[in-house]
């Protein structure tokens, strides 16, 4: 799949978060002052919702059980055994915000 446009800069708040859908992969978008990441919203850990959790800089929390997951690399920092769920490239276009889920890191 190539880049979609998936949302406009203005649904995501600074220091928010927003859950899309690319095809039949959930994203979840995390803004981190003017930078969107775009990573899997299912958590390795028991598939919660991580576009539900809480973001603190570019640190996300999973609501269920408080996973945290690097939104820049999708890499799992607590606890660290080397879970990690796919991130995929973001590309910001005036208000536009694309994101290719067919280039995940993972």
């Amino acid at each position: 799949m190539s880049e979609v446009r998936v949302a406009s800069l203005a649904e995501i708040p600074p220091g928010g978060l927003k859950r899309v859908e690319v095809g039949s992969t959930a994203v979840a978008l995390a803004r981190v002052g003017d930078t969107v990441y775009a990573i899997n919203d299912l958590c390795a850990h028991r598939g919660g919702p991580l576009s539900d959790g809480k973001l603190s800089s570019t640190r996300l929390a999973c609501p269920l059980h408080g996973w945290m997951y690097d939104v820049r690399t999708g890499e799992c920092t607590f606890p660290r055994n080397g879970a990690r769920v796919p991130s995929y490239p973001v590309r910001i276009d005036g208000d536009d915000v694309f994101v290719d889920v067919g280039s995940s890191s993972c």
